[in-house]
């Protein structure tokens, strides 16, 4: 899967994937949808952020999630 929104970059934030263009990593994206953060909220606070941009950091994170095997306690 391509990702043109998102890139990993050594000299940027340590090699986090980030928003294209900007220092916001992919895991802040996620997280303020994760805290019931509204498009709208999440794009009045990061202006520099585009919906496309939000899709694209949510669809990163599900496919890194896919590529690895994570170990859940049992009965959770």
């Amino acid at each position: 899967m391509l990702f043109e929104r998102i890139t990993v970059d050594p000299n940027v934030m340590s090699g986090v994937p980030c928003v294209r263009g900007t220092r916001i990593p992919v895991a802040t994206v996620v997280g303020m949808v994760a805290d019931d953060m509204t498009l709208a909220e999440i794009l009045a606070d990061y202006p520099q952020l585009s919906a496309a941009d939000v899709q694209e950091a949510l669809r990163f994170a599900a496919a890194r999630v896919a590529e690895r095997e994570i170990e859940l306690p049992r009965g959770a």
